[in-house]
């Protein structure tokens, strides 16, 4: 069990008696706040952050789902779990929800071990959220004079500080330099330019940067994720923005766009942010394509690779849902061209000793 005794609670309801409950229910374990309004709420919140907020949705004056929009609207709040409390159960009301960011919903009358359980799983979460910043923060600091220097680097350069994240993870190291050879020439094919192309060819091996400040336990876990570590997991590509925002260099800057982007999905059901279609930066959607094809095709300590003519089926089965119909075309447009690269590494990689023995059950 996690010490979550330093955990600060915000109750928003605008009946007092459901206040009393929760504080009963709850003051023995945390540090409990109050609010009876939307309004005092938000000061309470831009005052003394919270761990966790519990809130209620009908409220005289400004509704829960109001309080909600705003604190997921700026950045100093938007990661502050909400579980709604609620009279009403039904399914629309528990959508428009978790369309405005709250995580979960309790309903009234209170359990109180259902309140117990819920506000625990949820800070404990929060709690692995919290260490994940601190974690980047830390690696961040000393990452940040190798990446100021990378302004004048080489290629080479790039791909040692890739290898940083992919050493943990990856079977071969060789998947960073295929992804960078392999976006470089879908970008080339879509006809992007010179400049763009070239900054794709470095930007695109730092795509996973962000697993270095992934938990072993969860990055080399031999099984499925489950739930909470999938969460976690889903984090790299914050974390690799992260490390890569604030640059002044331009394949940097694309780095961090890449490194943020390339698992959303053209349909709108990737993540971190959901992003669809054109809202998605163009080098996240190539990546997205180079990066699944290379690993289908790969072989690892798990798996024997795909064949490639059922990988670039996978591949042609996701045109228009997992990947931008545009990138797909020109990707076989160029088959041959990729079929190339993935040569010219072939007798290299065969040669070499696997950058290290770990690796992880799926492709993530």
């Amino acid at each position: 069990m996690q010490n979550l005794s330093n955990c600060t609670i915000l109750v928003v309801d605008d009946i007092k008696t459901n206040i009393d409950i929760l504080v009963r229910t709850l003051g023995k374990e945390y540090r409990i706040q109050a609010a009876m309004d939307g309004e005092s709420a938000l000061k309470s919140v831009e005052k003394a952050p919270p761990d966790l907020i519990l809130l209620d949705i009908m409220m005289t004056g400004m509704d829960g789902y109001e309080v909600c929009r705003r604190l997921k609207s700026q950045e100093e709040t938007r990661y502050i779990p909400v579980i709604f409390l609620t009279g009403l159960n039904n399914a629309e009301c528990e959508a428009k929800g978790l369309r405005l960011g709250a995580v979960d919903f309790i309903t009234k009358p209170f359990s109180r071990d259902l309140v117990k359980a819920r506000v625990h799983n949820h800070l404990a979460l929060k709690l692995h959220q919290d260490r994940l910043e601190d974690i980047v923060k830390e690696r961040t600091t000393a990452l940040q004079s190798t990446l100021d220097k990378l302004t004048n680097a080489s290629l080479d350069t790039i791909f040692r500080l890739s290898k940083a994240a992919e050493y943990k993870d990856e079977n071969t190291c060789f998947h960073i330099k295929r992804v960078s050879d392999f976006a470089a020439a879908v970008g080339a094919r879509l006809g992007l330019s010179r400049d763009f192309v070239e900054n794709l060819r470095y930007a695109a091996p730092m795509h996973d940067i962000g697993k270095i400040g992934i938990p072993d336990r969860i990055l080399l876990k031999p099984g499925k994720l489950d739930a909470e570590e999938w969460d976690i997991m889903k984090q790299h590509t914050v974390i690799g923005g992260k490390i890569l925002q604030g640059a002044d260099n331009d394949f940097l800057k694309m780095g961090e766009k890449i490194a943020l982007s390339h698992h959303e999905k053209w349909d709108g059901s990737g993540y971190p942010n959901g992003l669809e279609k054109d809202e998605i930066p163009m080098e996240g959607r190539i990546v997205a394509v180079v990066d699944v094809f290379d690993a289908l095709t790969s072989k690892r300590p798990y798996k024997d690779p795909f064949p490639t003519e059922k990988s670039f089926e996978i591949i042609e089965e996701g045109r228009g849902g997992h990947f931008d119909p545009d990138v797909v075309d020109a990707f076989f447009d160029i088959r041959n061209e990729i079929l190339d690269i993935k040569a010219r590494y072939r007798n290299e990689e065969a040669m070499s000793m696997p950058c290290n023995a770990a690796a992880v059950k799926q492709h993530r």
